[in-house]
């Protein structure tokens, strides 16, 4: 009774690893390059690292991370990227661009976010390495992307541009207040002159 256990158990675990390890469908396939191509057409940016190395615990730190920014990464396998790719309109991608185990991080709201969170990462981890990326529907190299990354981000931004309109209103509240107070100083001046 014991043996009949052990080998349903056996046969068990053999069909989890089985299921786990399925092999796409061509109709799978299909409808994860028209998602993936959605997902490039509607993103302003995407960056493509190489991973491989990569820990499973670092992954999931890469992964919260570029979840934070709202730049979702995705592995896909290359073949089904560069048709993804070519499906929205990005021209020159070609397979020996997608070199080693590749992921795409596809920004939808900043076009800078994505980019420097990986560069952020890659600094720390040498096992990440920046391959290419996409801006709008232009095909980015993986030295653009990083130049990509070194800009500040759209909120950094919209804090500079509110202090650089911030400033003019005020020097000139600065100037008005200097006026009152030699105005103050002079009559007070004047006051103790006569006292």
């Amino acid at each position: 009774m014991v043996f009949i256990n052990n080998l349903r158990k056996i046969e068990l675990s053999r069909e989890s690893i089985s299921k786990s390890n399925i092999m796409l469908t061509r109709q799978q396939k299909q409808d994860l390059v028209v998602e993936v191509t959605a997902q490039i057409k509607d993103s302003k940016s995407t960056v493509i690292i190489d991973y491989k190395g990569l820990s499973a615990n670092d992954m999931v730190a890469l992964k919260k991370n570029l979840r934070a920014v709202d730049a979702p990464l995705r592995i896909i396998k290359k073949s089904l990227l560069s048709i993804a790719m070519t499906e929205a309109g990005i021209d020159g991608v070609s397979r020996g661009i997608l070199d080693g185990q590749v992921a795409i991080a596809v920004g939808a709201e900043d076009e800078v976010a994505a980019a420097k969170t990986i560069a952020d990462f890659a600094k720390d981890n040498e096992n990440v390495k920046i391959v290419s990326g996409t801006l709008e529907s232009k095909l980015l190299s993986a030295d653009e992307v990083k130049a990509l990354a070194k800009l500040p981000s759209i909120d950094q931004l919209r804090g500079q541009l509110v202090g650089t309109l911030n400033a003019p209103i005020s020097g000139f509240v600065n100037v008005l207040a200097g006026n009152l107070r030699g105005l103050v100083t002079s009559l007070k001046a004047i006051a103790d002159q006569k006292a």
